[in-house]
């Protein structure tokens, strides 16, 4: 049993590598929002492929990545309302719970906006943002590695 623990457990950590090697090459600049992520493993439906995926290991490797190739990677505060935040308008909704897949913007009148998508939009204009020098966005958390800009 622990052999195969043991073997499962690299094989994790190899993928992680190739993804994370993968995504430094592609990208001059990577943002990602700082999960916490003890507090998503309570949630029974979500714990499992939380706990397969190994988010620290892979923003870890993301950092040190970013810094050998002179890439930026920007981590967004926990509390940034990517997903209730309309990437079109940036109108923000009140409330939005887990089961709301996809939702309409009452401000602008987007319908059908994708929750994973509108968030990913919204973290990545964020922490370009924060790269920018921003003001409007001090709330953010900004733990950018292997920054090049001026």
């Amino acid at each position: 049993m622990a052999r195969l623990h043991t073997k499962r457990a690299d094989q994790r950590r190899d993928a992680t590598h190739k993804l994370t090697t993968q995504l430094i090459h592609e990208n001059q600049v990577i943002a990602a929002e700082s999960l916490q992520v003890k507090n998503l493993l309570q949630n029974r439906s979500l714990s499992k492929a939380i706990s397969d995926v190994g988010w620290h290991q892979l923003t870890c490797q993301l950092a040190y990545k970013a810094e050998w190739y002179g890439r930026d990677f920007v981590q967004i505060d926990k509390g940034y309302p990517s997903s209730k935040r309309c990437f079109h308008c940036g109108y923000i909704a009140d409330t939005m719970p887990l089961d709301i897949r996809r939702w309409d913007c009452s401000a602008c009148g987007t319908r059908g906006i994708d929750r994973d998508i509108n968030a990913a939009r919204n973290i990545l204009k964020a922490g370009k943002a924060i790269l920018a020098g921003a003001d409007k966005l001090r709330h953010h958390e900004q733990t950018t590695v292997g920054h090049t800009g001026g």
